[in-house]
Parts: structure tokens; sequence; C-alpha cells
């Protein structure tokens, strides 16, 4: 199950990451809607043209960055040495507790996205474990 289940995991971030930053690059607006409601939405847009273009612009570069991240999974998703697999993983764990951190500690003061922190922040834990599970499952592999 090793390979497989770090196939399988890559390939299913890979997917979320694809399908997420191409809204994020296409749809900016209803992605914002969808993930944060109507109201915040509208708050996030900007109130002056260059403030919208600047959010637009930034939008569609986050969504472009995550697109390419998605790729990077899916090729690493072949990758068959089991060092390199244990190596990604953990940094795969570090890159979501990080960004739980971050929304505790940062996100969570913004008066318009205090309300989804809680929800984003258990977004990345379990997003964290499913790496965990990678790396708990190899070691038992490895022992037997």
């Amino acid at each position: 199950m090793g390979l497989a289940g770090f196939s399988l995991i890559c390939v299913l971030h890979s997917f979320t990451c694809v399908i997420c930053g191409a809204f994020m690059m296409f749809c900016s607006n209803e992605f914002s809607v969808f993930s944060h409601g109507i109201e915040t939405a509208s708050k996030l847009q900007g109130s002056s043209p260059h403030d919208q273009l600047l959010i637009q612009t930034s939008n569609s570069f986050s969504g472009w960055l995550l697109f390419a991240i998605g790729f990077l999974l899916f090729m690493v998703a072949f990758v068959k040495d089991t060092k390199f697999q244990s190596f990604f993983a953990k940094g795969c764990v570090l890159l979501h507790i990080s960004m739980a951190i971050w929304r505790v500690y940062f996100e969570r003061e913004l008066k318009d996205l205090a309300r989804d922190w809680p929800r984003e922040v258990l977004g990345d834990i379990m997003l964290a474990l499913s790496w965990v599970f990678i790396l708990v499952y190899s070691g038992r592999d490895k022992y037997d």
C-alpha cells in the first residue's frame, strides 16, 4: 500500500489543487462567494477600480500557483523512491500545519474572515492527517 497510498493521496490532492486553482483564475468572484458567502465576497472585492484590479490579479496569480502545485503533485505521485515519498509527506505535513498556525494567529484577526478560520484550520489539519496516514502506514510496512 505504500506506493499505491502515496500515489492516491498525491493524485487526490493534485485534482483538488488543479480544480481550485482553475476556479480561482477564471471564476474568482464565484469562487469567493462559494467559499466566503455573498456578503464577505463583496467586501473582499475592493472598493475602487484600482483595488479591484489588484485583488483580481492577486487571485489569478494565486490560482495559477495552486494549479502549478497540482501538476507538481501529479508528477510526484509516480515517484517510486520511498525515502523521497517520506521526505515529501513530511514536508506536506509541515506545510499544512504551518497554514493552520497562520490562520489561527493572523487570519482570525481579519474582521471579514473571522468566521471562516475555524473551518479552514480543520481543513488544513485534515489535509495534514492524510499525509501522516501515509507516513504511519509506510513506517508500518518497513517494520513488518
